[in-house]
């Protein structure tokens, strides 16, 4: 009879033990593969951050009080077409509005030389301001977008200037 309950008291206990599956290695092994994929994310992304902002809703002044006094705001857009720049504002379009206000070259390259100047002059006309909207066809190279970006964020040379440096890119 004890051969009886000693059997009945060694089959439940063998029962639950062989029941359980062991998974912290299995857990060490996903936290290691964790924090080696966070730890190289975070060193990868910072090699091409620029600071560009998306586009808000509701216009520049939505639910802000302008005091009269003040210059009137600028809302700068330089537009890249197939044809050159267009650059506007708000208000008005720098230019007769069909062609574009900055052409392309002879040679059909953009002329960034003639977009500095261009900024720079809008830059002595609003001085406080710093954004710019950037908008682009299509089929415009990324590498003119780029460009682009660079001479309406400040101006070339030893003596650099802050222009805008708040660009914006938006849907054209």
């Amino acid at each position: 009879m004890a051969f009886y309950f000693s059997r009945r008291k060694l089959k439940p206990r063998e029962e639950e033990e062989t029941g359980e599956l062991n998974i912290v290695p299995y857990l060490d092994i996903l936290m290691n593969l964790i924090i080696f994929m966070l730890l190289s994310i975070t060193g990868l992304a910072s090699f091409g951050i620029l600071n560009v902002s998306a586009p808000s809703y509701g216009g520049p002044s939505a639910g802000v009080q302008q005091d009269p006094g003040d210059q009137p705001k600028l809302t700068l857009s330089v537009l890249i077409s197939r044809k050159g720049y267009f650059v506007n504002s708000e208000n008005a379009i720098l230019g007769d509005g069909t062609a574009p206000t900055i052409p392309l070259k002879a040679d059909g390259g953009y002329d960034f030389e003639a977009l500095g100047a261009n900024m720079l002059e809008i830059k002595k006309a609003f001085p406080t301001e710093t954004k710019v909207i950037i908008a682009a066809d299509a089929d415009v190279p990324y590498d003119t977008l780029i460009q682009t970006m660079d001479t309406c964020r400040e101006t070339p040379g030893s003596p650099r200037r802050l222009l805008f440096p708040d660009v914006t890119l938006a849907g054209f």
